[in-house]
């Protein structure tokens, strides 16, 4: 029995050592020119980190050396290869590159130590656990390395591998590590029971991609990773302003945000019609005679319903009485003309 819990405590780590074998074979690789093989090895251990941690959750063998050998790992695989592979295929000699290179593995480095000391912040709200703070090191290590899946996919070099942009990209991905943008985090995804099979279906689809088209595949998914962050920020901001939504499941989640919005008065506004200048004006209607009797119709547009009320100018009197009043005082003489 206890030989049998020290092998169940040792797989999660046997996955983690194989994600270092694979980082340090993109090295290797990218040694020998292998650009293609390099980048499938990061990619191969981006997914072995993926499944390091929900193993040992899964088998209640988590660990305090787990952790540390984690983040190690992260920093060999995603930090220090992926600054080689580009410094190599593009930085040769340079020494800004390198510099560019050594500020990447750095920023590499301070994401996975601030990582671990918000794993022991307890006073961080219920829903943070649903974000990464900043880009993670894999996803990270990946994008660092897209204008050389690009390059590679398209087949020649073009603007996106010359070396200022891929200097300023590198800097970029850098800084977006240590940054504090909230990324979504796969770990609370919970995916319903009648969404099973659409699901599988769709790994086997990606699978089949990935195989057919590894490049084009590894690119799309990238670029896409990147246009999620402005959901992630706009959902992050939801949340810290709703403290009621904290601890619900997602439907009950979008039942709030609907009833949020009925509260602010997001329906259509009604519009408010005033002025001469939204006011069409008829020409003067005509009496039995054929003249022109001074009077004229004008139609105002509707504001509230697409009925179309018609009022007539000179009807007035019939409500109030007092231009027909006028109207008799004047026709009758006055007490001091008699």
């Amino acid at each position: 029995m206890v030989s049998r819990s020290s092998g169940v405590r040792l797989l999660p780590n046997a996955i983690t050592v194989l994600a270092v074998c694979a980082g340090l074979s993109a090295v290797q690789f990218t040694l020998g020119g292998n650009l293609p093989a390099a980048i499938a090895s990061i990619a191969v251990a981006a997914v072995l980190d993926s499944l390091d941690g929900r193993i040992a959750r899964l088998l209640d063998a988590t660990s305090k050396m787990g952790a540390e050998l984690d983040s190690l790992a992260d920093a060999i695989s995603f930090g220090v290869a992926p600054a080689l592979v580009l410094y190599i295929w593009k930085f040769d000699g340079n020494r800004l590159g390198w510099v560019v290179a050594l500020v990447f593995a750095v920023c590499i480095i301070l994401r996975l130590a601030r990582f671990n000391t918000l794993l022991d912040d307890t006073e961080q709200p219920p829903y943070a656990k649903e974000f990464f703070v900043g880009v993670p090191a894999p996803a990270g290590g990946l994008l660092a390395l897209l204008p050389l899946i690009l390059t590679i996919q398209v087949g020649r070099d073009g603007w996106w591998s010359s070396g200022p942009v891929v200097m300023v990209w590198t800097v970029a991905v850098a800084a977006l590590l240590i940054s504090r943008i909230p990324t979504l985090s796969l770990k609370t995804f919970r995916v319903p029971a009648r969404l099973v099979a659409p699901l599988l279906v769709l790994v086997g689809l990606l699978a089949a991609a990935v195989i057919t088209y590894p490049m084009l595949a590894l690119a799309a998914f990238l670029v896409v990773y990147l246009l999620h962050v402005p959901y992630a920020v706009r959902r992050n901001h939801w949340l810290a302003n709703h403290p009621e939504a904290w601890d619900v499941p997602p439907r009950e989640r979008r039942a709030i945000r609907r009833a949020h919005g009925r509260r602010l008065g997001l329906r259509p506004p009604i519009r408010k019609v005033a002025g001469a200048a939204k006011r069409a004006v008829w020409p003067g209607r005509r009496n039995g005679n054929g003249q022109d009797d001074g009077r004229r119709a004008t139609l105002v547009l509707p504001t509230d319903s697409t009925r179309v009320r018609r009022s007539v100018r000179g009807r007035g009197w019939r409500r109030t009485g007092l231009r027909r009043n006028q109207n008799r005082d004047q026709s009758r003489p006055r007490g001091g003309d008699q």
